[in-house]
């Protein structure tokens, strides 16, 4: 199975991809999309949309993982992450991608058993199941926690969404 993780932000967007199931995963790919502040708000949710359709298309990914907590402390601040989720989410539709959503409790139990890991501990986690050596930007790294994380739960929501037999 191939997963998009995805840490949605306007200023920059992390991305990453994985491949296996949660036994073995295997790095692809990972990628930190920035926009320039000086660029007007189209242009910006125009390239964010762009590229991550591109890649949706040269992946072709099972699913995609994304960060559902975009409330922030500043109303602007939440404005803009928004869009970005919204963008994000127009791709994933376009390319006939489902998205799953995990909250930041979730991933840091995924990955370290316990919801109050902090930064250093998801980047240990994500790079020792991957086996990537290489230093990489936060928001790449938040986004391949979250791609793990869903392949934690993908047997789970398989059969929670698996046809009933009957005998």
């Amino acid at each position: 199975m191939i997963v998009m993780g995805i840490d949605p932000g306007l200023a920059n967007l992390g991305l990453g991809l994985v491949e296996g199931d949660v036994r073995k995963a295997r790095h692809l790919h990972h990628v930190c999309l920035t926009t320039e502040s000086a660029w007007l708000m189209p242009r910006r949710l125009q390239y964010l949309h762009g590229e991550v359709s591109r890649l949706l298309a040269e992946y072709q990914p099972e699913a995609v993982a994304i960060e559902d907590q975009i409330l922030r402390r500043q109303a602007d601040v939440a404005f803009k992450v928004g869009q970005a989720f919204g963008v994000v989410q127009l791709a994933c539709a376009q390319a006939g991608v489902p998205i799953f959503a995990y909250g930041p409790m979730q991933v840091k139990k995924a990955l370290v058993g316990t919801g109050r890991a902090d930064k250093e501990q998801i980047i240990y986690m994500v790079k020792a199941q991957l086996g990537v050596r290489e230093l990489f930007n936060n928001h790449a790294a938040d986004a391949l926690a979250l791609a793990l994380t869903h392949l934690a739960h993908a047997p789970m929501q398989a059969r929670m969404n698996a046809p009933l037999v009957r005998s």
